[in-house]
């Protein structure tokens, strides 16, 4: 769903999943428009003007009368269109297309912040919008039968927009079908006749440890899911029961692993088909100059070939390469979740796959004494030898969030966890290093979409007043980032039961709780307030920092909400204001809840005793690309100008596949979301390249935005 208004020479967009796009004319004139585009469009606009500016993208522009397409040089030189038919594809956080006829000069500001379409006169342009998040189409209804929800799983990939490397764009993978249980299998025509068949087939054991393992390669490369007892008849030399990956046409029979080993083989597949669509797709229409593309050649295979082969041929290609080969140029996988394998968890299987997850089987182990608290210190000690440059002040006694009540305690597991950058936990128990998910916090998450409004509505609740200090920097925080977003900040303190209530129960996209919490709730001036006593949750995602309150964190994902951080423990005040306030400068600048908390709380020496609940992929907000993070350190003058290391790291759970341009005066190289790029700058150079970055820099011990940083260095 897409909403717009213009304001003047403005035109403002948002989107169900809160993402903004503002589209600044000279003069306009905005009216709906119900001509068609050849582009996937949920909107159309018709809009008048000489010129348009555009936030920072890729761009693309594609002649509709000849086979030709070029990209706006990320570098920074201007492109000319002379007269014709053209689409431009202008890839902003929020898609955007438009079809106009005559010629055209697109460039980029001096800064790297806008993008600026110009034609020679007043130009008729139809503008296409998108919405980056799609709504699962149709539902799929399973018995609790293997063979069945190998049907399911087949049947999932008719989300995808095509069946080339473009796939690993996110844009191109839609949401896949709902699942829901019944007592027989249906599928819709409409899906049905989406899926496509192109030979390629996974074959499993009929039990759901390996459907679930392996429902993300099967998803990814649109592969027909069979249960090795409906394939006796089909010749194997890896035994009739072992699974197997079969390319039917060209006769090809890859022996995989039963499980646990079987975990193992997905991933080393689907990581190196996945980085390799990456590289070969750079081939077509939408390429860019990759860092990772002159691997290529090393492995002696041929983008353009590849670019139009077969799923099949493309496919043999790829499993020709040795793993050692690409072993170390892979990106870590953004996420993996450890799912229990039943019945009962298949209707998580397309929530999962539209984040494209690995998923694992979940084996745990208690921890063991003083575990959670020497493995604390190991991350906090780790960031440090990392260069994250974390710092951590000594805290006195008195600074603890002391409560006369008692404190819920929560039993928590060491996960096995293996690879990846974030892990989610949809199985029993209480995980460390992993965000405890829930069934119902992605059904609420397709709630929300259904019903986003225009602002994003903070509520901050100050609920002792020794606390002060984390509730005047947080809601310092909301209010200039409501200078550039579209936010609707209330702060209110010492609320009581009642009022807490209502607010939890009123529609906000964000609670900021700050106070106690014992074993009857969230405390107020007349009691406490059990999350469990709420007839419902309207508040999309929240933060309660305050001692314990993981168990009221779950019970709000129950009752309505997404996601939220919560505590195991006891903490510090000191250490509370730290990672809330850090916590509210990542939230609001799109970072996801889970990523958000991993870097707020490696802070403090204490940073294990907060975690997530919910779905921790979730952002409240939507920015023009990944979020960034920064690593900043001053290297050794040694008698020369000082320099500085910069090292960047785009990533989201949400948009595997994407890529991002750094803005150095040298740099000619798009990077892989996931794989860090470092460079060596002069303080000048540094200086233009943070005012060009939207990041959140590490520096000195603290965390700052990189526009709020760069001048501290300009002298």
């Amino acid at each position: 769903m897409i909403w717009w208004e213009v304001d003047g020479d403005v035109l403002h967009v948002t989107d169900a999943d809160n993402a903004e796009l503002t589209v600044e004319g000279v003069d306009i004139a905005v009216d709906s428009a119900s001509v068609d585009i050849p582009r996937p469009a949920d909107e159309t606009v018709a809009v008048t003007t000489n010129k348009l500016r555009f936030p920072h993208a890729v761009v693309y522009a594609f002649s509709l009368s000849c086979d030709d397409h070029r990209e706006l040089d990320p570098g920074g030189e201007p492109l000319s269109l002379p007269p014709g038919e053209y689409i431009v594809d202008v890839d902003t956080e929020i898609k955007s297309y438009l079809r106009f006829s005559g010629a055209a000069t697109i460039e980029r500001t001096p800064d790297y912040e806008e993008v600026i379409i110009s034609f020679p006169t007043r130009t008729r342009v139809v503008l296409g919008l998108r919405c980056r998040h799609e709504f699962p189409v149709g539902t799929i209804t399973v018995p609790d039968r293997p063979s069945a929800i190998a049907d399911a799983i087949t049947h999932m990939a008719a989300s995808h927009k095509t069946d080339g490397p473009d796939r690993s764009y996110p844009t191109l993978r839609g949401h896949p079908a709902l699942v829901e249980h019944g007592d027989s299998l249906e599928i819709a025509d409409c899906i049905r006749s989406g899926t496509p068949d192109h030979g390629i087939e996974l074959v499993v054991p009929p039990n759901y440890e390996s459907l679930f393992v392996t429902a993300p390669l099967a998803y990814y490369l649109q592969a027909t899911v069979r249960t090795t007892d409906d394939c006796r008849h089909v010749s194997s030399s890896s035994g009739p029961d072992r699974p197997r990956l079969r390319l039917v046409d060209r006769g090809h029979d890859v022996a995989l692993s039963p499980m646990p080993e079987l975990e193992h083989d997905v991933a080393r597949l689907l990581r190196k088909t996945f980085f390799l669509d990456c590289l070969v797709r750079n081939a077509g229409p939408y390429g860019t100059t990759l860092a990772e593309y002159s691997l290529l050649e090393s492995l002696d295979l041929d983008a353009d070939t590849l670019y139009d082969a077969s799923p099949q041929d493309r496919l043999a290609a790829y499993l020709d390469v040795p793993d050692a080969a690409i072993k170390h140029r892979l990106p870590e996988w953004h996420l993996s979740t450890y799912v229990t394998p039943a019945y009962e968890s298949v209707e998580t299987l397309p929530f999962l796959l539209d984040r494209l997850s690995m998923i694992y089987t979940p084996r745990s182990s208690e921890l063991e004494g003083r575990e959670l608290v020497e493995r604390s210190l190991e991350d906090f000690y780790r960031g440090l030898d990392s260069g994250h440059g974390w710092t951590e002040q000594p805290c006195a006694p008195s600074a603890t969030r002391a409560t006369t009540g008692q404190v819920a305690s929560v039993d928590i597991l060491k996960p096995d966890l293996r690879s990846g950058r974030a892990h989610g936990w949809l199985a029993d128990g209480v995980p460390i290093d992993a965000f405890k998910s829930a069934p119902e916090a992605y059904d609420n998450r397709l709630d929300y979409l259904e019903r986003a409004d225009d602002a994003i509505s903070i509520y901050v609740v100050l609920n002792d007043p020794e606390m002060a200090g984390e509730h005047d920097r947080v809601a310092e925080i909301y209010r200039q980032r409501s200078e550039e977003l579209t936010i609707d900040l209330s702060v209110a303190e010492s609320l009581e039961t009642a009022t807490l209530a209502r607010v939890f129960e009123d529609d906000h996209d964000f609670v900021h709780y700050i106070g106690h919490c014992e074993t009857g709730g969230l405390c107020c001036p007349d009691g406490t307030l059990a999350a469990s006593s709420l007839e419902c949750c309207n508040v999309q995602t929240f933060f309660l920092n305050a001692c314990g309150s993981f168990h009221e964190g779950q019970s709000l994902i129950e009752k309505g909400s997404v996601a939220g951080a919560v505590t195991f423990t006891k903490v510090l005040n000191d250490h509370a204001i730290k990672v809330g306030s850090t916590f509210a400068k990542l939230l609001v600048h799109g970072f996801s809840i889970e990523r958000a908390i991993d870097l707020a709380r490696r802070r403090i020496m204490m940073g294990k005793d907060y975690t997530v609940v919910g779905d921790g992929t979730h952002s409240l907000t939507q920015g023009d690309q990944p979020p960034t993070t920064a690593r900043l350190e001053e290297l050794e003058a040694d008698g020369r100008e000082t320099q500085y290391r910069l090292s960047l790291d785009c990533y989201s759970m949400r948009a595997a596949g994407s890529y991002y341009f750094p803005h150095t005066e040298t740099n000619e190289y798009a990077y892989l979301c996931g794989n860090d790029s470092t460079f060596t700058l002069t303080r000048s150079e540094l200086v233009t390249m943070l005012k060009e970055t939207d990041a959140a820099v590490i520096y000195d011990g603290d965390v700052y935005w990189s526009d709020a940083l760069w001048p501290r260095f300009d002298r």
